[in-house]
């Protein structure tokens, strides 16, 4: 089976076979094996990945065992808090604040963080030096924000506090590099990432995501938690729909 990973990240970085040959120093028809679905040795693994800016295990998921990547994965768990409200709000702010590279919002409403001045300016300060700002909110007019409403005991009211959502991310909406899509998918997780962290939210039946527990995770090499959570937002960016 072909390594469509290895194969879209060398597109996405503008690296060809006879590059990375060069740059490995082997055979461009040795590449060319492993984008058509053969493992390389160990070392040139890690090469590859570092040259092209990813992890192994995301270009070569099976390489590792099972063992090696639930150590590693454990490893990514900072904390855990029993519940949203048992997040400290500094942490919060201190967490878009870090961001390099990229923030992802991926909620129904999620009000409290544009509810947050202190939150909002550290977005919105990261997205006008660069950093790329993705945000998911749920349709207001969708089944899947009705039903939640409904399992929360709140009803009509989810639907409207998307609605709000939207305006209370006013200000960043006109700032470029800032894009909102509305999402019709069912959350089990609400998820916050900046760079190779994820703040995930899990959702329980009957209760507020605010009374539900957060997982606080930061990538480890050879983890997988991170890396199917990112996987998980980018399925739902890409059904999503542009926000006017």
């Amino acid at each position: 089976m072909k390594n469509e990973r290895l194969r879209s990240v060398m597109l996405e970085r503008g690296v060809t076979p006879v590059n990375l040959a060069d740059h490995l120093e082997v055979d461009p028809k040795s590449v060319e094996r492993w984008i058509a679905g053969r493992t390389p040795y160990r070392r040139h693994r890690y090469e590859v990945a570092a040259h092209l800016g990813v992890d192994e295990a995301y270009l070569w998921p099976d390489a590792r065992t099972r063992d090696q990547v639930a150590n590693a994965s454990e490893s990514e768990i900072v904390t855990i808090y029993p519940a949203r409200w048992a997040v400290p709000s500094e942490l919060w702010r201190n967490f878009f604040d870090n961001a390099e590279r990229e923030i992802g919002i991926l909620v129904y409403s999620g009000l409290f963080i544009p509810e947050d001045q202190g939150i909002l300016r550290a977005i919105r300060r990261k997205a006008e030096n660069d950093v790329k700002v993705r945000v998911l909110l749920g349709d207001p007019e969708s089944e899947e924000v009705r039903q939640r409403g409904v399992d929360e005991g709140i009803d009509m009211d989810m639907s409207a506090r998307c609605r709000m959502a939207q305006v209370l991310y006013s200000p960043l909406r006109e700032i470029d590099g800032v894009e909102f899509r509305l999402h019709r998918t069912i959350l089990y997780n609400s998820i916050y990432r900046v760079d190779d962290q994820a703040l995930v939210n899990t959702h329980i039946y009957g209760t507020p995501a605010s009374n539900a527990p957060v997982m606080h995770l930061r990538h480890v090499e050879g983890g997988d938690m991170v890396g199917t959570y990112v996987e998980s937002f980018d399925r739902v960016w890409e059904t999503g729909t542009p926000l006017e």
